[in-house]
């Protein structure tokens, strides 16, 4: 998980089949508190297979990672494990195309978790998981033309992070405040408005962000440029997207979505930067 968050996809990639298979043999050799230790573990295992599978455009394969990280995280009994496999779950709705379903999977996950807890959630923990998984079930409801769905995960999430009180990264979320202002961006964009992504993300500053976030929010930015037509700005963007992180920039199906649109401007097919990272991303 800190390699996904350092955007080192390569090591996640390489690494992540020997360790989903060490952690379901742990699962069936151990008991008692070793077994649920265990099933922890495979439980965000599964999660890293699933966030990884999504960045590089397999969301069925994501899919089924969820539901087995999923399953684990109930089998240990972990409340934030549950609801973080859950927030994968949305993800990988969305990243489908089924965003109806991911709404509504937002909504149910988060009225467990606030029932779990008696209507309080109780640590940092928790609220950053419930606060978390209000974003991508933002973005979900933006992607289905749900305004309403939208602006209020939106505003619930800000109110969780503001009573979190700061940037924070339990479980690896990072989720707090500058996160929610980065899924407005996001969600200005599915909505189709591009001008207002602009506007929103402009001044965000990310520094104090995972780098995978950090990169994820200058895609978002390079699309919204693209969006208006400003394709220098976009270009910029995207550089300073590979400076940062070039495997998520060559890997993620993201970038080659946004390069490939860029490229189908008139300016874009002139521009000598562009065709390079073009070749870069593997879309030559």
């Amino acid at each position: 998980m800190n390699a996904y968050q350092a955007s080192d996809y390569d090591r996640v990639l390489r690494r992540l089949p020997d360790l989903l298979s060490q952690a379901q043999t742990a699962v069936r050799a151990y008991e008692g508190g070793q077994r649920r230790r265990a099933g922890a573990l495979l439980a965000v295992a599964c999660q890293a297979c699933a966030m990884i599978l999504t960045k590089v455009g397999e969301p069925d394969l994501a899919w089924i990672a969820t539901d087995r990280g999923m399953k684990a995280a109930f089998d240990c009994d972990d409340l934030a494990l549950q609801g973080s496999l859950m927030r994968s779950g949305v993800h990988s709705l969305h990243s489908r195309g089924q965003h109806e379903t991911a709404v509504a999977l937002t909504g149910e996950a988060a009225s467990y978790l606030r029932r779990q807890q008696g209507g309080r959630l109780s640590t940092a923990r928790l609220l950053s998981v419930y606060g978390t998984l209000l974003l991508p079930g933002a973005v979900a409801a933006a992607r289905n033309g749900d305004r309403a769905s939208a602006a209020e995960y939106l505003d619930e999430a800000e109110r969780i992070a503001f009573q979190l009180g700061r940037d924070a990264n339990h479980l690896w979320t990072a989720f707090g405040p500058t996160n929610v202002a980065l899924h407005r961006v996001t969600v200005a964009a599915s909505l189709g408005d591009p001008r207002a992504a602009l506007e929103l993300g402009v001044g965000v500053n990310t520094v104090a962000l995972p780098r995978e976030r950090r990169v994820r929010h200058l895609f978002d930015m390079a699309g919204a440029f693209t969006d208006v037509n400003e394709i220098p700005s976009a270009v910029e963007h995207m550089l300073e997207a590979e400076r940062l992180a070039a495997s998520q920039v060559h890997q993620h199906v993201m970038s080659h979505q946004i390069v490939g649109r860029m490229m189908r401007t008139k300016s874009g097919r002139r521009d000598r930067r562009l065709a390079d990272l073009a070749q870069r991303v593997g879309i030559f």
